[in-house]
């Protein structure tokens, strides 16, 4: 090193923003400024393609304020472009916290392309922070121009950044509207005046997005069931990679999928934490590109999401089950469960407490429904009670088991017959005598061939007696049992 020079270290930071500030540039008018004020660059630190809004990302600087806190330095200053080269950020106090670290530890910053001298004079002081001033203004004006400029592209129906998603490729466009290529992943337009849309994938891409939407809203399957089934039938997504549960989501929330463009729904400028903005902000383009499955589809799916029980309220609950009341005339749980007018029966026991408590909370008064289902509860007690009888009294001879179905039956030891048990309620009007009257449906009770013990309830779900028959293959859906 040349005796006479004072050893210096250079910093070069280039974004993507302008080709006059690339780092070649950089250096070279960091080199003239070191002959014409005698320093000699012996250390280069540089962050190339990063922003300047903050120092995250910014390794190169990083490094350069390590070494100059750690002391033991082979220079004694370092050379900037400019300011807007040690940074951009939106607050002035940071960029002139990183200056005060170098050159509390004896090593000034130099700005070469600067008109001012940075000697700490009140003029040089005064430029220095309107320069920096301007320099974090500079990054709030191009990202407004900028996401105006998005905003025009999107409405427009143009892809504006992001990968296609599944069933989809990107195709670039000339200025007529003319299809040039389809684009590859890693691929970018290379013409200004050329524009990027959507178009459908492969046929069996677009085979499996259909088929997805199909599983959500006629199976009524749940996001990790259906990636589960592709995954079973072998079929990968993207790359290969194993279908997942928010693959699906993403897929049956996208409403591209039925050629709408929906874009802006998050934020997140100048490196500011992304969040969620409103549908009002949204750009939303309709029949932006070709479809792959209908509208009327795509609105099922998201009235079956709108009904997740995450989404919602206790107050939206109990209306969705006046819906469901409404059409049907009356509820139970069988009807909850099978009705897509609301959430199953379990999310009502889970929320509430059970069907009771749910029903309490109903501004249509229907009295009738709670005794009903209190009725419902109490033979449940009674015929699991009942059970407990006679496994009591007969330890040896028999056991409870439940089978395929949900319904649980006796098992003789011996011979493994499966013995029912079946509970009657007391009825009696005015023009006949009193009776129990038992439901045979075969849908409903497949046990109409087998050996069935039926228990005769009072009123106050008391048994009266029991019954046996060795079969209940009668005809009709339900019996008369006299005294």
């Amino acid at each position: 090193m040349n005796q006479g020079l004072v050893p210096a270290a250079q910093y070069l930071r280039m974004s993507t923003e302008n080709q006059q500030y690339s780092l070649h540039n950089q250096a070279d008018a960091i080199a003239r400024y070191a002959a014409q004020r005698g320093f000699q660059i012996v250390r280069t630190y540089s962050d190339a393609a990063r922003s300047g809004l903050r120092l995250k990302n910014r390794t190169g600087l990083k490094q350069l304020l390590k070494d100059v806190v750690g002391g033991q330095l082979e220079f004694r200053a370092v050379l900037v472009y400019d300011v807007s080269r040690w940074g951009r950020f939106q607050d002035t106090d940071e960029a002139a916290h990183y200056e005060y670290l170098c050159k509390s530890a004896g090593v000034p910053i130099h700005y070469c392309a600067e008109m001012f001298t940075n000697d700490n004079s009140m003029s040089d002081l005064i430029m220095k922070a309107l320069k920096r001033t301007m320099a974090g203004e500079y990054s709030r004006e191009l990202g407004v121009k900028v996401r105006r400029g998005l905003f025009n592209l999107a409405s427009r129906g143009y892809r504006v950044g992001g990968p296609p998603g599944y069933g989809f490729r990107r195709q670039l466009i000339d200025i007529c509207g003319n299809p040039k290529q389809l684009l590859r992943k890693g691929e970018h337009k290379s013409i200004s005046t050329d524009r990027v849309i959507l178009v459908p994938g492969t046929p069996k891409e677009v085979a499996v997005v259909r088929r997805i939407f199909r599983l959500f809203v006629e199976k009524r399957k749940n996001f990790l069931a259906i990636a589960e089934t592709l995954n079973h039938d072998g079929i990968p997504f993207l790359n290969g990679k194993a279908w997942g549960e928010n693959h699906v989501r993403r897929i049956i929330h996208n409403p591209q999928y039925y050629g709408t463009q929906v874009w802006g729904r998050t934020t997140g400028r100048l490196l500011a934490p992304v969040r969620v903005v409103g549908p009002e902000q949204w750009v939303t383009c309709p029949n932006a590109f070709e479809p792959i499955i209908s509208k009327d589809l795509f609105d099922r799916a998201q009235g079956r999401i709108a009904n997740f029980t995450c989404h919602l309220s206790n107050d939206q609950l109990i209306e969705k089950l006046e819906q469901v009341l409404k059409v049907h005339g009356k509820l139970n749980a069988e009807i909850i469960e099978s009705s897509p007018l609301c959430p199953g029966a379990h999310t009502y026991y889970k929320r509430f407490g059970g069907l009771v408590h749910a029903y309490a909370r109903m501004s249509i008064h229907r009295p009738e429904l709670l005794a009903s289902l209190v009725t419902r509860q109490r033979i449940r007690i009674v015929r699991k009670e009942l059970f407990a009888s006679f496994l009591r009294e007969f330890p040896n001879d028999l056991q409870e088991v439940r089978p395929l179905t949900q319904r649980n039956y006796l098992v003789e030891r011996q011979s493994g017959a499966l013995i029912s048990v079946r509970l009657a309620w007391s009825s009696q009007n005015e023009q006949e005598a009193r009776y129990w009257l038992l439901d045979c449906h075969e849908d409903r009770y497949p046990e109409r061939d087998r050996l069935t013990i039926v228990a005769l309830l009072d009123q106050s779900a008391v048994i009266e007696q029991l019954r046996i028959f060795p079969r209940m293959n009668f005809p009709g859906k339900s019996i008369r049992l006299y005294e």
